[in-house]
C-alpha cells in the first residue's frame, strides 16, 4: 500500500477546515496523512481552530500569505506520501474517494493524475 498525502491549503476557512480534515481522515484507505498549510489567515477563527486541532496523521504549517498555489506547493514539499491528493479547506471527500483514486492510479501505468 502506497502512502497518500492529502494536502489542504487554508486561508480564513475556520468555519470549514475541521470538516475538511475530518473527511480526509475518515477515508477507507488507511495509509494516509493530512498536511494543512495556513496561508496567513487573518481571521481569529481559523487561527483558533488550527491551534486547537489535535488529529492523528495531521500536520499543520503556517506561512505568510502568498496565495493558494504557494500554499499547495508548500504542502507538497512537506508531504511524505508517494501520491498527493488536493482538497480545498471548504470541501469534503466521500469516505471512499482515496480508495477509488488509488484504484485508478494502480489500474494503468498511463494514468498520471486522478482528480474530481
Amino acid at each position: 500500500m502506497s502512502r497518500v498525502t492529502i494536502i489542504i491549503p487554508c486561508f480564513n476557512a475556520g468555519d470549514y477546515v475541521v470538516a475538511a480534515i475530518d473527511s480526509a481522515l475518515a477515508q477507507t484507505y488507511a495509509d494516509l496523512e493530512v498536511v494543512v498549510v495556513d496561508d496567513g489567515s487573518t481571521d481569529a477563527r481559523t487561527v483558533e481552530v488550527l491551534d486547537g486541532l489535535k488529529r492523528s496523521r495531521t500536520r499543520i504549517f503556517r506561512q505568510e500569505n502568498a496565495g493558494p498555489s504557494a500554499a499547495r506547493n508548500r504542502a507538497v514539499r512537506e508531504a511524505t506520501g508517494q501520491f498527493i491528493l488536493p482538497l480545498d479547506a471548504d470541501d469534503l471527500f466521500d469516505p471512499t474517494y482515496v480508495e477509488k483514486a488509488m484504484a485508478q492510479m494502480s489500474a494503468s501505468s498511463n494514468v498520471g493524475i486522478v482528480y474530481c
